[in-house]
């Protein structure tokens, strides 16, 4: 009979050990499901930016200071 108890004693600790797991396991992918839609807000208001954006604003009128760090060899 004793043997028999520590069998359901050893099962009730498992059931509450997976029921945790998968509670914290279930807080995880919530987690992760808030970062993503937080993630693609971003993206979605940038790409609205980029649009309402001035296309020479986007693109930089002088490019004599990214040219002064290549030499040119003529």
């Amino acid at each position: 009979m004793g043997y028999h108890e520590d069998d359901q004693n050893s099962l009730e600790q498992l059931l509450e050990s997976l029921i945790k797991m998968v509670g914290n396991a279930n807080r995880n992918v919530d987690s992760l499901s808030v970062r993503v839609r937080q993630l693609e807000w971003l993206i979605r208001e940038q790409q609205f930016v980029i649009k309402e954006r001035d296309p020479l604003d986007i693109y930089p009128r002088h490019h004599h200071h990214s040219s002064e760090k290549v030499p040119l060899h003529l």
